[in-house]
């Protein structure tokens, strides 16, 4: 909650020093006003400082001033952006977060929808067609054969539903976790941005409670630590690298979506491929009558079986999945917090301009 500031304002009057001091009082200074005598200095334009025949003027901006100056339904229609300044930031942060979910699971559709008809098709009973295997392409002629441009978002509605509120807690909790790693200057380090992003992905690992309402308790925590080794590392990577390259870019390229659209892919790329051993490790613990115990004894068990590009087996169609979908979800997430922004902004203005109204109005 935001908390109400008194500010100490210096106006100068015929026959001072000039000066222009604003300085913000924690309100709690005022809980026995009547019990404190205040003084104002400042410096004049030699550097020194001012007597004590000066004049303060003691303004406390409080939730009166703030209802009075707030725009009025006139000013929000004709500004319709500022209407988004009204919604909480965290409940802004939070739906941007859904939002983001929801656009990648449907940009991405069609691309799941191929892929389980190629995994499932040669094994279609009572089909002579189904014995044999389904390329990419004939993949998608037959979907828009035998079920038109519906066919590819076919399923799609249900998987939106069950991805938002892990996109939701996700990418709101990292910028939450950002805020609270801050060091003492308000600088966020790289070790700050992996930790939030690890955290983040942990966070929204133990709210996706499919393993417990599917398998019951025992199969939650069973599968627990495995999802965390393959999902925090990534988040952490991904989310890391995409706030660092673009914070590295000239400010007129940050804003822009193409921008975040290219760095999203750069980061989620680079995530994949430094993390999609542990995915492996992950999925193989997970499977039922695995002979891994922990990862110490996957990850020389599956080496040792397989090779080590056996901890990379299935990266070509995951990447082909899970790049756009990443890429999408960060560039969505990255554009509404951008419309979020420019929303408070523009309420502010408004701010301004009815202060400015006010005080001419106050004048005459």
């Amino acid at each position: 909650m935001k908390q109400n500031q008194a500010v100490l304002t210096c106006r100068a009057i015929p026959g001072l020093e000039t000066c222009s001091v604003t300085t913000p009082i924690d309100l709690k200074d005022f809980k026995h006003h009547q019990r404190h005598q205040f003084k104002a200095k400042w410096l004049n334009n030699n550097g020194g400082q001012g007597g004590g025949n000066g004049f303060a003027c003691l303004t406390l901006n409080g939730k009166k001033e703030e209802r009075e100056l707030a725009p009025t339904t006139a000013q929000l229609v004709k500004h319709p952006l500022a209407f988004v300044a009204l919604v909480p930031k965290h409940a802004a942060l939070f739906a941007a977060g859904a939002i983001a979910g929801a656009a990648a699971k449907t940009f991405t559709a069609p691309l799941d929808r191929i892929k389980l008809l190629m995994q499932t098709h040669g094994v279609r009973a009572g089909q002579e067609s189904g014995k044999k295997a389904i390329g990419f392409v004939e993949a998608i002629t037959l979907i828009g054969k035998e079920e038109g441009i519906k066919g590819y978002w076919k399923g799609n509605l249900p998987q939106v539903i069950r991805i938002i509120p892990y996109s939701a807690v996700q990418l709101f909790s990292y910028e939450t976790y950002k805020r609270l790693f801050r060091g003492k200057d308000g600088e966020l380090s790289v070790i700050g941005r992996l930790a939030a992003g690890a955290c983040a992905g942990m966070t929204s690992t133990l709210v996706a409670l499919s393993m417990l309402r599917e398998e019951g308790i025992a199969s939650f925590y069973n599968g627990l630590g495995p999802s965390l080794i393959g999902i925090a590392p990534y988040i952490a990577v991904n989310f890391c690298i995409f706030d660092l390259v673009k914070k590295s870019l000239p400010e007129k390229y940050q804003k822009r979506p193409e921008t975040s659209l290219a760095t999203a892919l750069v980061s989620a790329t680079l995530a994949t491929l430094t993390c999609y051993p542990l995915d492996t490790i992950r999925r193989q613990m997970q499977m039922r009558g695995t002979p891994y115990k922990s990862v110490l004894d996957a990850f020389p068990g599956i080496v040792a079986r397989d090779g080590w590009l056996g901890l990379y087996r299935g990266f070509l169609p995951n990447a082909l999945k899970n790049l756009p979908s990443s890429s999408i979800r960060l560039t969505t997430f990255d554009t509404v917090k951008s419309i979020i922004a420019a929303g408070e902004k523009e309420y502010q203005r408004i701010v301004e301009e009815n202060r400015r109204a006010a005080k001419a109005s106050s004048d005459d």
